[in-house]
């Protein structure tokens, strides 16, 4: 795996760009920006009106008949002819639409001041009535694959469906709240898949929303769902534990990685993959014991099978010399994975500014960098972490891993981070960074190939090997894992230092429901 690379990303607040659709115009068919084709139109219509006008006059002054034309007048002709259609049609059409457009806003917006069609935001939690005894009708979400540059818009069982999901796309009604609205869980959460997929233009399909009770998770374990991840289990056994046979779940991933290095034996290293290429070598003795570090580049891949499948085939070349060998430093806790690096090494990084600090996290700029100081740095050295110099990243990192088809034992290493805040700008704005060394993601191969997790995969924009850059997709992943640490660090941290943590977990307390009732 590519341990060399390191990315570096500096994050800024910016407004969140308007995605509600745009009215088609008549330069859509072609192939340019916008800006250009009407400059391209505009420069042509002037051009050959001005050469046809400055022509008929040296003809009147010559006493040429008008109607006699040469052939570059016959095509200048063609031209001024052709950009006059071209205008008339992007102006004429623009503005019908826009009116006709403007009309259909009005009517939305006489709908959205009926009292049928707010969201009181004050209410929290309502019991979501069965499905077999819901009065509405349930939207069943069945997205189709389409191109990223295409609306994804895919046709719902009612207008009403349609109008919520409208709504939702344009900001009037706020995604979090269609439960208490609707009143039906399921169909709340297919209106909001909906309306994701119109947002992003990306497909969710192979993203399950069918088959799940959501009421049983409603104001618990996930907020704001759009369907459900499914993970293969299977069993392994039995197991003679206490004196007793039992059988344990596993998942069933683990099986090529040994099936990897017994059909590596033919190859060397450079040979092993299409795609495995050797970086760098590098040798720790250890008295008679010499210890070998490869470092390689996997594509869009994880890499842990090619490459323990490579390294496997180096160690059968080097038997006749060295009989004793094996493979070592995964999934565990290495501190040369900390020291050097392990797949991908990010740095995430955004300054926070003194108003947001204040309004939006409820605390300032010096308590949070002495509470960072205190847990994340002092604290961990105390407890002797190895890597884990920070509030949480293993949270955000595994719930990442699932959801997108990565190998959750590698979350041991892949969550290495040190989170670092400090003052700057005269002491007012807040500089928080996470250095993350060893992020083991890829987003071809093992479980992204499953329905759920390469749907996810999909709505990340980072589905699939990336052919014009091999590699590119795996490490855009690995700085999305990374932004997503870095804002669940500055969440949590402003919680702890707001005092606010303890008060939230027992007011939207995860465990309130009574599941003996829900069990029975």
């Amino acid at each position: 795996m590519d341990t060399t690379g390191r990315l570096h990303h500096r994050k800024h607040a910016t407004p969140v760009e308007d995605r509600s659709p745009t009215t088609p115009k008549a330069s859509d068919a072609l192939p340019l920006p916008l800006y250009l084709t009407n400059a391209v139109f505009f420069t042509l219509f002037f051009s050959v009106a001005y050469y046809l006008l400055h022509r008929w006059r040296d003809k009147i002054r010559n006493s040429t008949p008008l109607h006699i034309v040469t052939l570059s007048e016959i095509v200048a002709i063609v031209s001024l002819i052709a950009s006059f259609i071209y205008l008339l049609g992007f102006f004429g059409i623009d503005f019908v639409q826009s009116f006709i457009a403007r009309a259909s806003h009005d009517v939305w917006d006489l709908e959205d001041t009926d009292p049928n069609y707010l969201i009181d935001e004050d209410h929290r939690l309502v019991t979501c009535p069965p499905a077999n005894i819901s009065t509405k009708t349930t939207i069943i979400a069945a997205p189709t694959k389409l191109p990223t540059s295409e609306p994804l818009i895919a046709p719902l069982v009612s207008e009403e469906d349609e109008m919520i999901v409208n709504s939702v796309v344009d900001g009037k009604i706020p995604s979090y709240s269609l439960e208490s609205k609707l009143g039906d869980c399921k169909r709340a959460a297919a209106i909001r898949r909906e309306a994701l997929q119109r947002m992003t233009r990306r497909s969710l399909e192979g993203l399950p929303v069918e088959g799940f009770d959501y009421e049983s998770i409603l104001g618990q374990c996930c907020e704001m769902p759009v369907g459900y991840v499914q993970i293969p289990v299977g069993i392994a056994g039995p197991l003679l534990l206490n004196g007793g046979s039992t059988l344990f779940q596993w998942r069933p991933r683990r099986v090529v990685w040994w099936r990897a290095l017994i059909e590596g034996v033919r190859h060397l290293l450079v040979r092993s993959s299409r795609f495995a290429r050797l970086q760098g070598i590098k040798c720790s003795i250890a008295g008679k014991n010499l210890y070998i570090r490869f470092s390689c580049s996997t594509g869009d891949a994880m890499g842990m099978n090619m490459v323990s499948k490579g390294v496997q085939n180096v160690l059968e070349f080097l038997q006749s010399d060295f009989s004793d060998m094996d493979v070592i430093g995964s999934q565990k806790p290495a501190a040369v994975n900390w020291i050097e690096g392990r797949g991908k090494s990010v740095v995430c990084e955004a300054i926070i500014k003194e108003e947001v600090v204040k309004k939006v996290l409820k605390t300032n700029v010096a308590s949070l960098v002495e509470l960072n100081m205190l847990k994340n740095l002092a604290g961990s050295a105390v407890a002797g972490a190895l890597g884990g110099f920070n509030a949480h990243a293993g949270n955000i990192v595994s719930a990442i891993f699932i959801a997108t088809g990565q190998d959750p034992a590698q979350n041991v290493e892949s969550s290495h981070c040190i989170t670092m805040m400090e003052a700057v700008n005269d002491g007012k704005d807040l500089h928080i960074s996470v250095t993350m060394p060893s992020i083991e993601v890829g987003t071809v191969g093992g479980g992204t190939q499953l329905a759920s997790q390469s749907a996810c995969l999909n709505l990340l924009g980072v589905k699939g090997a990336n052919k014009e850059s091999p590699g590119s997709n795996s490490r855009l992943l690995a700085a999305i894992v990374a932004g997503s640490v870095l804002a669940g660090e500055l969440s949590l941290m402003s919680a702890i230092a707001a005092g606010q943590l303890v008060k939230s977990h027992m007011k939207y307390n995860r465990s309130s429901k009574d599941m003996s009732k829900a069990a029975s």
